[in-house]
């Protein structure tokens, strides 16, 4: 009788941890915290992916999203503020990657865990970091653009611009490197390269003006590492009266960059759907909030990671990566002037 007892009572000790585990998971308030607007990407693809993610996983979950706008100062309010409404989680996109250091130590003296989110947090370890491959996206985008200039029998020796990112993000220290990688390898030299401030497409767009002015027809080719600053560059070169184009890299896939693709504008960018980073950090935030473990794929910066590869899109693969897979539809991008590329692409009929 003793021993049932003791079942029994053992029984609704282990049932009343998984209910109040359930309650806590139910009742959990999770913030979603992004850098800025200079890119249309976190308002039109990460916050609804992460939401939609979380509404299958944690329906009773409580979604906080906030923008800091390009300010560090900002987000640290934002941490804050969050950390007063009650988060468990924080999803974390850091304005400045050193700083978000002090984020991760605030977070953890109240418990808190953050997830880092795109750009890595190098100084501090985050409790998990999810992302695309940022050194690989900065390789590819660039050995396709050297592939390219081989291919159109540009000579060795010829001149390349590199408009990198934001030098407070560390991921786009990470591109950057990816870049440097492919270009140091190969027949072509660096002219110039630039840290974009915030990653702004006017900073970029200033610069590349100055530098079109400057080296003039040297420029066979600029590696932009993404299409913000994409954007930027081909302005600059339209306003300069450049054509034929140089070939011009991306990276994030836009919509306007797809469209700049189609017409012939920008030679590349990286298809990365940022709906496949924003459900791992769903998934992720969801096993924390089971007091679980997630798994770790990799690790980076001593942070247990998963890294996602993406894809190169140019105008040859563009109908098959984009259109086929239905990240985007005809009726998205083949508006306007873009209808015509997109018939001869066979995107419409």
């Amino acid at each position: 009788m003793k021993i049932r007892h003791s079942i029994a009572t053992v029984s609704v000790v282990v049932a009343g941890l998984f209910a109040a585990a359930a309650t806590a998971q139910e009742a959990a308030t999770v913030a979603f915290l992004m850098p800025d607007q200079a890119s249309t990407r976190y308002e039109e693809h990460d916050f609804p992916g992460f939401k939609a993610a979380m509404e299958e996983l944690c329906p009773d979950c409580e979604i906080v999203y906030q923008n800091a706008n390009a300010d560090a100062s900002l987000q640290q309010q934002q941490i804050n503020s969050v950390i007063a409404q009650g988060a468990k989680i924080i999803v974390l996109d850091p304005v400045d990657s050193s700083a978000a250091a002090g984020l991760v130590q605030i977070a953890h003296s109240q418990d808190v865990k953050i997830i880092a989110y795109d750009r890595p947090i190098p100084d501090v370890p985050a409790d998990y970091y999810v992302s695309f491959d940022n050194k690989g996206i900065g390789q590819a985008i660039a050995q396709s653009l050297v592939d390219h200039l081989k291919a159109e029998g540009v000579p060795e020796g010829a001149g390349v611009l590199q408009i990198n990112g934001s030098p407070t993000d560390a991921a786009a220290g990470l591109i950057r490197d990816g870049i440097d990688a492919a270009l140091d390898g190969s027949e072509y030299k660096t002219l110039a390269e630039y840290d974009t401030p915030d990653w702004a497409p006017s900073k970029a767009q200033e610069w590349a003006a100055g530098q079109i002015n400057r080296f003039g027809g040297e420029i066979t080719g600029i590696v932009a590492a993404n299409d913000g600053t994409a954007g930027g560059a081909i302005a600059a070169l339209k306003a300069a009266g450049a054509d034929p184009l140089p070939p011009v890299t991306g990276n994030d896939a836009t919509i306007a960059a797809l469209q700049l693709i189609i017409s012939g504008d920008q030679y590349n960018t990286i298809s990365k759907p940022s709906e496949i980073v924003a459900r791992a950090a769903a998934e992720v935030t969801t096993t924390f909030l089971k007091g679980e473990t997630p798994e770790a794929k990799t690790t980076l910066y001593d942070t247990p990671s998963e890294l996602f590869v993406p894809a190169v899109v140019t105008r040859e693969n563009i109908k098959a990566e984009i259109f086929d897979k239905g990240i985007h539809t005809p009726e998205e991008i083949c508006t306007g002037d873009y209808a015509e590329g997109c018939r001869e692409l066979g995107i419409l009929q």
